[in-house]
């Protein structure tokens, strides 16, 4: 009976034919489900294709899209992932309302193009009458930024093609410069003048119209500011007159050098060293022996000094009252008045074609500031300039399409940022940050300007008052500030921070530093005037007993 049953099971047992997917559960023939084989797949995910990729995940998970693959999820209709942001004439385009394009999607168009924002016929919230002001804001910005660029471009302290108000000053260095060429005799010509006043630019200029007058002389243009030290001028001269490196000798010998070149045959040397006044050595050997130059037997040199200082032959070269032949001759720029610098500041705007964004008022106020202070025609410049700046970056800052929006009555349209011109008050503004009290902060609090700043000035004041000298050395300087603190039982720095405060109080226009290899000997002098320190300084008691008290 076992046998039987035996033999009965095994002729039963029924194997697979064929493998199944897992989703489909294999049925017996006696009708029972059985769980399917898992398969072993490779671990990469990647590399899998079809249904294999998820084999071992009962359902479908929601990864990132770069493991998706396009077999293992249906396609979702395409929608735009956010919006293109467009500037100018397209974004006004795309924004375009129309009415005839609206009327027939409010009678029957499909719901998806509807509520598509990006479609053509979508409905948008704004009206005619803003999208033609956007329109015009959108322009006139444009139109305002070129006049802004232009008007900063022409106001530029470069020199200009035509000088204004300086017809003599031009007029006798012209005659100077082409009677000695032209005579083949020596001369000298010191130009004085305050900055601003023109004198660089008018003999620059002079020099570039004169180029076909002059023939064959020889220019040599030097600005002495870029110099090391004063015994460097040689070495510059004999660097354009020889070329660079070809003349062979220690620097010492480079006068003499000069000297026989200068006196030897050849065609005439036109010199011209500009801010000749940095050219201050000891005993002044440098600039006497510049001035003595042109007078030397059978000499082409013809010299041209530029410099600040109007006393600069009397005061620092008096020597050469004893030998007038090698006085140079004088002239001097005076200060712009305020006619002229209304004058130079509308030359410059006539350049600009369109709207001038400067209005007449603003100018007038500008040239009679500076004309009362220092006659400076580039810093005028500069004050127009930097008040169009501020104009400029006012007009960017606002917003022009919300203003654009509000104007809805073609009748008052909003004001465009564009329409705004640099008037009375900008200018103002920046005269009030050139010419500001430099003693106070802007701010008006007494921090910004720290104590051991405050004890510095007041030290040089007194040493002022005392030796009645208007430059100091450091070395002293220090040692007085120290005794002053001392005094007054306070702290006081050492000296390398004494020069710190220095620099400080220079950039703040206070004082001025000149700076040596010795720290020690660095020169120290102030800017401003003496009753403008004590006016800022007696407001405080310490100050007012310092300077009471004076020198211990």
């Amino acid at each position: 009976m076992l046998s039987k049953c035996k033999s009965r099971a095994q002729t039963t047992i029924n194997f697979p034919k064929k493998k199944f997917h897992r989703c489909c559960p294999v049925v017996k023939e006696t009708g029972q489900e059985s769980p399917p084989k898992e398969k072993n797949l490779p671990l990469s995910p990647r590399k899998r294709l079809g249904t294999e990729n998820l084999c071992n995940i009962p359902q479908p998970l929601q990864c990132s899209p770069t493991k998706r693959k396009k077999e293992n999820q249906p396609m979702a209709p395409s929608t735009p992932r956010g919006r293109k942001l467009e500037f100018g004439e397209s974004l006004l385009k795309q924004a375009a309302c129309s009415p005839e394009k609206q009327e027939p999607l409010a009678a029957g168009k499909s719901p998806e193009r509807a509520t598509n924002p990006l479609s053509k016929g979508d409905e948008t919230p704004c009206s005619g009458n803003s999208l033609r002001g956007l329109k015009s804001v959108a322009r006139n910005l444009e139109q305002r930024g070129t006049c802004f660029q232009q008007t900063k471009q022409v106001l530029n302290t470069a020199i200009p093609e035509r000088l204004l108000a300086r017809e003599s000053e031009t007029e006798a260095i012209s005659q100077f410069i082409v009677g000695c060429v032209s005579e083949k005799k020596p001369g000298s010509l010191y130009v004085s003048g305050a900055p601003g006043t023109g004198k660089t630019a008018c003999v620059e200029r002079l020099i570039e119209d004169l180029k076909g007058k002059l023939g064959d002389t020889i220019i040599i243009s030097i600005n002495c500011m870029s110099l090391r030290s004063s015994q460097t001028i040689f070495c510059s001269i004999v660097d354009k007159l020889f070329g660079k490196g070809k003349l062979h000798c220690t620097s010492k010998d480079f006068p003499k050098k000069l000297e026989n070149k200068l006196t030897s045959l050849g065609p005439m040397v036109l010199l011209i060293l500009d801010e000749m006044d940095q050219l201050d050595s000891k005993a002044q050997d440098v600039l006497y022996r510049l001035f003595e130059w042109p007078w030397l037997t059978n000499s082409r040199l013809v010299l041209i000094g530029v410099a600040n200082a109007l006393d600069l032959t009397d005061r620092i070269l008096p020597r050469l009252q004893a030998r007038p032949k090698c006085k140079p001759q004088l002239l001097n720029f005076a200060p712009y008045t305020r006619e002229q610098i209304v004058a130079i500041v509308q030359d410059r705007l006539n350049q600009v074609s369109g709207e001038k964004v400067l209005e007449p008022v603003a100018i007038q106020f500008c040239a009679r500031k500076v004309s009362s202070v220092s006659g400076d025609a580039r810093k005028a410049l500069d004050m127009c300039r930097r008040a169009v700046e501020i104009v400029e970056s006012n007009a960017r800052n606002q917003p022009a399409a919300k203003s654009a929006l509000k104007s809805d009555s073609p009748a008052k349209p909003a004001r465009s940022p564009g329409s705004e011109k640099v008037g009375l008050l900008h200018v103002s503004q920046v005269i009030s940050e050139v010419y500001g009290d430099r003693m106070k902060s802007s701010s008006g609090s007494d921090e910004c300007f720290p104590l051991q700043q405050k004890l510095l000035v007041c030290s040089l004041l007194l040493l002022i008052r005392q030796s009645k000298a208007k430059e100091f050395p450091l070395g002293k300087l220090h040692d007085t500030y120290t005794k002053v603190c001392r005094q007054h039982q306070m702290s006081a720095v050492d000296q390398s921070e004494c020069l710190s405060l220095c620099s400080l109080l220079e950039s703040r226009g206070i004082m001025s530093l000149k700076r040596s290899k010795e720290a020690r000997l660095s020169k120290v002098a102030l800017k401003i005037e003496e009753r403008d320190v004590e006016h800022a300084l007696h407001d405080k008691v310490l100050m007012g007993n310092i300077l009471l008290k004076g020198l211990p």
